[in-house]
């Protein structure tokens, strides 16, 4: 998938209206998948973006996340944790489907499909430029955000 330009999207989001990858023109944009609100994982990774958010910005960067969540739930989930940046809903399943994140994972031993913990650096003509996929949260905002600044 590096390279290829990434097809348009819109998603609600937290924010007061829904999100459009089309109507960011410059800039880029990081794309986290994660399988739920509110879990240890998740609340991880979500604390660690918020907490470098500043250096994402600063790097010309906007931060996004996205799970199966409902708006409400990612509403909880973003005024519980101080998150600076929105989080889409991704219900229907069409984002995931689109960055192919959707897997059979074993949780408590049984078969579930499920988000695989994804990331995407896509730049300002919607080129991706790199992917992270099955990813520990711990570190994982510090070794997108040294990405960023690379480019």
């Amino acid at each position: 998938m590096i390279d290829t330009i990434i097809s348009d999207f819109e998603l609600p989001s937290t924010g007061d209206q829904p999100f459009r990858l089309s109507d960011c023109r410059s800039g880029m944009i990081v794309i986290y998948f994660y399988p739920k609100d509110s879990t240890p994982g998740c609340t991880t990774e979500a604390q660690q973006f918020r907490d470098l958010y500043p250096g994402f910005v600063k790097a010309g960067c906007e931060v996004l996340g996205v799970s199966r969540d409902s708006i409400r739930s990612h509403q909880n989930f973003k005024t519980k944790q101080n998150l600076p940046f929105e989080l889409l809903s991704d219900v229907d399943e069409r984002l995931c489907t689109q960055f192919s994140v959707i897997k059979m994972k074993t949780m408590y031993g049984k078969q579930v499909r499920g988000i695989e913990r994804s990331t995407f650096v896509i730049d300002g003509k919607r080129t991706l430029r790199r992917e992270w996929r099955g990813v520990k949260a711990e570190g994982h905002a510090q070794e997108v955000l040294d990405f960023i600044r690379t480019l």
